[in-house]
């Protein structure tokens, strides 16, 4: 009798863990988009991958017209004081409002692994020393594809999402990006982590070139998160837009 009742409230105390792990993945991701405010004519997407679940806000209101997508940095990897959070969800909007000022017909905006939705693959790697493994890249090029389904696409990326977008456009020649533009961007981890004195970012893949596609770069010369010397480096000094009184977090227009 004893060994019954034991066997129950295992297989009870199992259940219940089960049920609680399901509740704080559901109504995490639930409170995280809930407070995203976009357009109605935006509609919020859940893209499955081999690896990640997406999350989207796109607008598509033409079946010719390229799709422009806005892909958000690195997010809230860490707090203000250096440490690592449980959730890289990013606390600033300028990625949404870029794309909401964007009137072109097809429009999207995409969030990286983990953010707004954490699945259960996620791991604090996946927004640290891996936020640019194969996986996330191949993720990524995956949602794009999803999105854009067979249209050209111009990739418009924010800090660490440079070098993500400038992977999937190296990787995957069968999307057909005809610009990309990146703001902050982050085109090179090893030297960046070099010249920062921070530790390696170990199963993260790096942009050993920038794609052969029409680009711009725009950089604030007041960025202390990625240093205008090292911009000027990695683009050698080439599609370079600096603006004299921008920081790592814009403005990216006018002066």
């Amino acid at each position: 009798m004893i060994f019954l009742v034991r066997v129950v409230f295992l297989i009870y105390n199992e259940i219940m863990k089960n049920i609680i792990l399901f509740l704080t993945i559901f109504l995490g991701a639930c409170a995280s988009t809930s407070t995203v405010q976009m357009p109605r004519w935006y509609q919020y997407r859940e893209i499955q991958t081999p690896k990640f679940t997406l999350a989207a806000w796109v607008k598509e209101t033409s079946k010719q017209d390229p799709f422009h997508i806005y892909i958000e940095g690195d997010g809230r990897a860490y707090d203000s004081n250096g440490f690592l959070t449980k959730d890289p969800t990013p606390t600033s909007a300028l990625m949404r409002k870029m794309a909401i000022a964007d009137k072109s017909p097809n429009v999207a905006y995409l969030a990286r692994p983990c953010q707004f939705v954490k699945d259960s693959v996620c791991s604090k790697e996946d927004w640290t020393t891996a936020r640019f493994s194969p996986r996330a890249v191949a993720s990524t090029a995956v949602a794009i594809q999803k999105i854009a389904k067979g249209h050209p696409v111009q990739i418009y990326a924010y800090s660490g999402g440079a070098l993500l977008s400038g992977l999937v456009i190296n990787n995957y020649p069968e999307i057909k990006v005809q610009r990309w533009t990146t703001f902050a961007g982050l085109l090179n981890h090893s030297s960046w982590t070099d010249y920062k004195k921070l530790k390696p970012l170990k199963g993260s893949l790096d942009l050993q070139e920038l794609p052969r596609v029409p680009q711009v770069h725009y950089v604030g010369k007041k960025d202390k998160v990625v240093p205008l010397k090292l911009s000027v480096l990695w683009t050698q000094n080439k599609n370079l837009v600096i603006l004299p009184k921008a920081t790592h977090k814009g403005p990216f227009t006018g002066e």
